[in-house]
C-alpha cells in the first residue's frame, strides 16, 4: 500500500518532527509512506466569509494537484465518521484487499478543506469534535495507521 499525507502548513516543531520520524520509520515495514506538505494561504485575522471560501480554495487547489485519479481519499474533517482503531484497520485492510493500493489523507490547514477536496472525498474520518493543530494531527494520523497495521497483521499493540 502507498499511503499519502497531504497536509497543509509546514512542520516547525521539533517534538512533532521527531514523532513523525519515528512513526515513518515503524511504519515502512508495512506500507511506502510520503508526507507532502502544501503552502498555507497568507490570512488576515478577521476576514469575511468570502475571503475564508477563498483561502480554502486555493488551499484545496494545492491539495488536490498532488491527488492522482486512481487514489482513494480520506478527508480528515470535524464533521466525518468518528471510528475506532479498530474500524480504521478494518477500512484500510478492505481498501488493500479491493485494490485501492494508492490512499490519501488530507489534513487541511486553520480553516478547514474546500468544497472541491470534500467533493474529491472517498470518506471524510474525524478523530474527534474537538479541533486540533494540523501539525499535531500529522502525528496522531501516523500513529492510528501504523497501529491499524499492527491490528491487521494480528500483531501486539498496546491498547
Amino acid at each position: 500500500m502507498k499511503i499519502t499525507i497531504v497536509s497543509v502548513g509546514k512542520l516547525k516543531e521539533k517534538y512533532l518532527k521527531q514523532g513523525i520520524a519515528e512513526y515513518l520509520k515503524r511504519l515502512s515495514a508495512y506500507a511506502k509512506v510520503d508526507i507532502v506538505e502544501v503552502a498555507d494561504e497568507k490570512a488576515p485575522e478577521n476576514m469575511s466569509e468570502a475571503e475564508m471560501l477563498e483561502v480554502k480554495r486555493k488551499e484545496g487547489e494545492r491539495i488536490l494537484s498532488h491527488i492522482g485519479q486512481d487514489t482513494y481519499v480520506i478527508t480528515l474533517e470535524i464533521g466525518g465518521k468518528m471510528i475506532s482503531s479498530e474500524q480504521l484497520a478494518e477500512k484500510m485492510d478492505q481498501l488493500a484487499t479491493y485494490g485501492k493500493s494508492k490512499v490519501a489523507f488530507v489534513i487541511g490547514g486553520s480553516l478547514g478543506i474546500s468544497e472541491e477536496v470534500q467533493k474529491r472525498s472517498d470518506y471524510a474520518l474525524s478523530f474527534s469534535k474537538m479541533t486540533f493543530p494540523h501539525q499535531l494531527m500529522r502525528l496522531v494520523l501516523l500513529e492510528q495507521v501504523y497501529r491499524g497495521f499492527r491490528i491487521i497483521r494480528g500483531e501486539p499493540y498496546h491498547k
